[in-house]
């Protein structure tokens, strides 16, 4: 394997790590459960959720199949991701692909163990809550917007004119 790619599989590997240290911490150390929410900022709150469906809690009512259904998906992903990953020839993008990998297998972990995925994180403003998310959610969210970049601005760019 390319150095590239063992720098991919260790943003993977350390995105899985940070989020269920995370979730482990708030669970269970902290316990959310009992506390939440817990204003930190006038426009941040730790509070404790669990999405069954996936972004923003859509498909959610579908039960254990469509829990079975989203970590397969979660795991097909991830496999494809892989691939790309093993055949990208920049650094920026090994890096987007890890993050985008790890934010997905972050979130099936919690599937398999609890059901749901747990989410935490809540910025409001003026009474608007943005839904709640994790650490798997957050690199899932900046590795597309880094993937878009690269899309748009970055080495394949250049490569295909």
């Amino acid at each position: 394997m390319s150095r590239r790619s063992n720098i991919g599989w260790a943003t993977a590997a350390g995105t899985i790590a940070l989020d269920q240290g995370v979730k482990w911490w708030l669970l269970t150390s902290y316990d959310i459960a009992s506390r939440h929410p817990v204003e930190v900022t006038p426009f941040f709150n730790l509070v404790m959720t669990w999405n069954r469906g996936v972004s923003f809690g859509l498909f959610g009512d579908y039960g254990d199949l469509m829990r079975w259904l989203l970590f397969g998906f979660a795991v097909a992903v991830s496999i494809a991701l892989a691939v790309w990953m093993i055949r990208a020839t920049n650094l920026f993008l090994t890096v987007a692909l890890g993050l985008i990998m790890g934010g997905a297998l972050g979130n099936a972990v919690d599937r398999i163990a609890h059901g749901a995925v747990a989410d935490f994180f809540d910025f409001h403003v003026a009474g608007w809550h943005f839904w709640a998310f994790n650490v798997a959610d957050s690199a899932i969210s900046v590795g597309v917007v880094l993937l878009l970049w690269d899309a748009f601005f970055g080495s394949g760019r250049r490569q295909g004119e």
